[in-house]
């Protein structure tokens, strides 16, 4: 049950972050709202990657970055991101769909540096704050820098200010 309720999330919420990145356009990738923020390719390619998070938490027991190795893509076009995030999302649909949900409370971490940088913590909580609310979060960002650039925004869960779905 828990695997289907996680596929159900993921394709819907993966079909926002779609029509999300599909918003972004070559105009203003290298903006940022401030110095100390990304700029608008560096965040939407952050949300890309994120998925490629998706194996790692499935099917194994921790991750450690100090290990994890990246392929960024060329941030100089949207659709670079846009074909990045389409990368990512179809080996989290697979690591969806073979994922053994019996190991949904086994224990994860996050490892930085030789340190837990997530302590042990179980795999279903990892998936609902690492991955999807992670995601949620900078997808909200990239709507204010979408607005604050005039770009309309998709509906992302109904009509938005700008009318558009």
């Amino acid at each position: 049950m828990l695997k289907q309720e996680l596929m159900n999330e993921f394709l819907h919420e993966g079909e926002n972050t779609r029509r999300l990145l599909n918003a972004v356009t070559d105009s203003v990738l290298n903006w940022r709202p401030a110095e100390k923020n990304w700029t608008t390719a560096e965040l939407a390619s952050h949300i890309a990657a994120m998925y490629d998070w998706y194996p790692a938490v499935l099917n194994q027991n921790e991750l450690v970055l100090d290990a994890y190795q990246y392929e960024r893509e060329d941030l100089t076009r949207a659709a670079n991101i846009v074909a990045k995030f389409e990368e990512n999302f179809a080996k989290a649909q697979k690591a969806i769909e073979s994922f053994d949900e019996s190991k949904a409370m086994e224990n994860w971490s996050l490892i930085k540096g030789g340190q837990a940088a997530i302590p042990p913590t179980p795999r279903a909580a990892i998936i609902r704050t690492l991955l999807c609310n992670h995601i949620y979060h900078h997808r909200g960002q990239l709507v204010t820098y979408l607005r604050a650039n005039g770009l309309s925004v998709p509906g992302l869960y109904g009509p938005t200010a700008e009318g558009t779905r």
